[in-house]
């Protein structure tokens, strides 16, 4: 605790502001890698630059051929195709915040302490904006590949969530569907899952419900979010979304080194200081690469807009995962 009369000058301490950061993002993260299966990915990479450029081999088909053991004729090579996946980089600013000095003195707070306070404030933003961003762009990617991974369950006759739904999304990545590790979705959506499951009244499904808690999702974890970015306010309803996603579907890598700093204010009536930091994070989105014609930081308006994206797999089935709509 700071003594009174003794704070003659308040500093933003970096360590400690970022420590209390760090705490808080770490226990988001970590939870959501593990109950995500590591579908979507919370990880710290540096990476220089505005881009994040990786090559790969496009699948080739034509390898394995028919040998005709009685014949001497030529054969053509077969070409090798080299894909580039492309993630941006995306520029945020913390505060800043102004606060006049005489509140410190009040709360009794030396600067290392309000410093790690301030950061355990910043922490759960931050760990939001992450979710968001990343939930965002996952959608707005699959939604570029249109019918062929998305299933519309607001046509059907029970057009809430329901198995029927679920096993109509997973359809769209065929023999593959064993690759969707994990659902996302709002807690509307979810809700309804469970009305539905006790409704049907099986006893394996609906005695599982009630008196355990959980919900039959085809053997994959269930994580709630009411994201913004999982729900669309149309004119008269409110589309869901359900979010079936592949393990490593989208990663955020906080990529730059983070920064902190305080500044007094003077020539008003009480003394004050200033806080503003920045930091970066990168976004990339699995089988699909951002278009960098939208150039460089862009927004969260145009991350979730699906022509951004666009497919570098040939086959559907390896991207990200796919997209159930529901009332």
């Amino acid at each position: 605790m700071a003594t009174p009369g003794t704070q003659a000058n308040f500093v933003i301490y970096p360590t400690q502001f970022w420590s209390g950061v760090v705490e808080t993002v770490q226990q988001n993260a970590e939870g959501f890698n593990a109950a995500s299966n590591n579908s979507l990915r919370l990880v710290t990479r540096a990476i220089l630059g505005d881009y994040e450029r990786e090559s790969f081999l496009k699948s080739t088909s034509g390898l394995v051929q028919f040998r005709n053991t009685a014949s001497t004729a030529g054969l053509s090579d077969i070409v090798l195709n080299q894909g580039e996946m492309i993630g941006v980089k995306l520029n945020r600013t913390l505060g800043p915040v102004a606060q006049d000095r005489n509140s410190f003195r009040k709360m009794g707070l030396a600067p290392d302490e309000f410093s790690f306070l301030l950061g355990q404030q910043f922490g759960p933003e931050i760990a939001v904006d992450y979710v968001n961003t990343a939930l965002g762009a996952v959608r707005a990617a699959i939604q570029s590949a249109g019918a062929a991974l998305q299933y519309d369950a607001t046509a059907d006759t029970l057009k809430t969530l329901n198995h029927t739904a679920m096993i109509g999304g997973m359809s769209k990545f065929g023999d593959r569907a064993s690759r969707i590790v994990c659902w996302l979705t709002h807690s509307k959506p979810y809700y309804d899952l469970m009305k539905q499951q006790v409704a049907d009244k099986l006893f394996e499904v609906a005695g599982a419900t009630v008196y355990s808690g959980t919900l039959a999702t085809f053997g994959k974890p269930v994580v709630v979010s009411d994201s913004p970015n999982l729900y669309t306010v149309g004119s008269t309803t409110t589309s869901y979304d359900l979010l079936g996603l592949v393990e490593g579907a989208c990663e955020v890598a906080e990529s730059e080194e983070r920064d902190i700093i305080s500044q007094p204010i003077t020539g008003q009536a009480n003394l004050a200081d200033r806080i503003q930091g920045e930091y970066a994070f990168n976004l990339k989105v699995k089988g699909w690469q951002y278009t960098t014609s939208n150039g460089i930081n862009p927004t969260n308006t145009i991350l979730n807009t699906p022509s951004t994206w666009t497919q570098i797999v040939a086959d559907i089935k390896e991207t990200a995962g796919i997209r159930v709509t529901t009332n």
